[in-house]
């Protein structure tokens, strides 16, 4: 294999990880959504690989998730089929990040060894390694959170679990816009100051967002523009929204998660006009970002007002991701 046909293979591996990721962090949604995540209560790295092969193995996965409080509380009284429908779903997400995590080593290795991942850049793809290690460690720290006294997942380890899972899905992006390059250099991030404000509110704007599965507090206040004829809920004064209240009560999270979608956009807008105004920046970009923008505070609302249809929550979490992808895609085009 010559080293052009090297180069192509090694761009086509950056591409395969990020569809592989899009689609884990898609998966996992709706795991989350179908509340499947804690249906398998032992972390087997290895004899978890092949799923329940006989009646006695899927007893034997039934039995123990009935000793959660989850099932007690919850899903008392669960059929052995209602329990597979979730049980696939946790399976899934786990089978698909075990083979990720292989379809990101082993190419790793093999282009080491080949020199196409250049000295300069070996410490910035061992990093993106070893947090791809890390995140599977916060999988399980996560799910360890809802085996024992809650009925869930904390929705703190949700959220970082995500956050990192981001991070991985960006940072592989950014080495695929760079693979023609023999630096990746993470400065070019500070190329646009508002660009980059708003990739960090947009982030933090996902954070939120898995405050707010976790918490299940979409299911209160399930209208737009207004929370119970109200802009402010009853619940949050200004003495709680300065207290730890605003980052584990359902009403202030919900609250949270609106404010900052709405400075998001003024952000934008803010950001829009002045780069129409300067023609600093190639439209196309802007115009990618305006419509993912638009797409998501669409079915954030819709999801909201649906009493969170699972299919629009999912469709909402996957646009955020596109809208991540497409903010660092025009920072990278502001150094052409």
């Amino acid at each position: 294999m010559d080293n052009i046909q090297l180069n192509k293979f090694f761009r086509f591996w950056h591409l395969i990880v990020i569809l592989l990721l899009i689609s884990l962090i898609s998966i996992g949604g709706f795991t989350r959504l179908t509340n499947s995540g804690l249906s398998i209560t032992s972390w087997e790295l290895f004899s978890g690989i092949l799923p329940p092969l006989n009646e006695q193995s899927w007893d034997s996965y039934f039995s123990l998730y009935k000793t959660i409080p989850q099932y007690n509380e919850l899903n008392a009284g669960m059929t052995i089929h209602e329990f597979k429908y979730i049980f696939w779903w946790e399976y899934i997400h786990r089978l698909l990040a075990r083979f990720l995590g292989l379809v990101y080593l082993l190419p790793f290795i093999f282009f080491v060894l080949r020199k196409i991942i250049y000295k300069n850049n070996f410490y910035y793809y061992l990093s993106v390694l070893l947090l791809f290690i890390f995140q599977g460690f916060l999988g399980w720290f996560m799910v360890k959170s809802g085996l024992s006294v809650n009925v869930d997942v904390s929705h703190f380890r949700l959220a970082a679990h995500l956050g990192v899972a981001v991070i991985i899905l960006l940072l592989v992006f950014w080495a695929f816009l760079n693979s023609g390059n023999q630096q990746l250099n993470l400065k070019l991030f500070t190329s646009s100051y508002l660009l980059l404000i708003f990739l960090l509110l947009v982030y933090i704007q996902i954070i939120f967002g898995a405050f707010t599965s976790g918490l299940d507090a979409g299911r209160i206040y399930q209208t737009w523009p207004y929370m119970n004829l109200n802009f402010l809920p009853d619940e949050v004064t200004l003495k709680s929204f300065f207290s730890k209240e605003i980052f584990t009560d359902r009403a202030h999270v919900q609250l949270l998660h609106r404010l900052n979608a709405y400075l998001i956009f003024i952000v934008f807008v803010i950001f829009y006009a002045y780069k129409l105004k300067t023609k600093e920046i190639h439209l196309t970009s802007l115009t990618w970002i305006l419509f993912f923008l638009i797409i998501q505070i669409f079915l954030g609302i819709t999801t909201l007002i649906s009493g969170l249809n699972i299919y629009l929550a999912a469709l909402h979490q996957l646009t955020s991701i596109f809208l991540v992808m497409s903010i660092v895609s025009s920072i990278y085009k502001l150094k052409l």
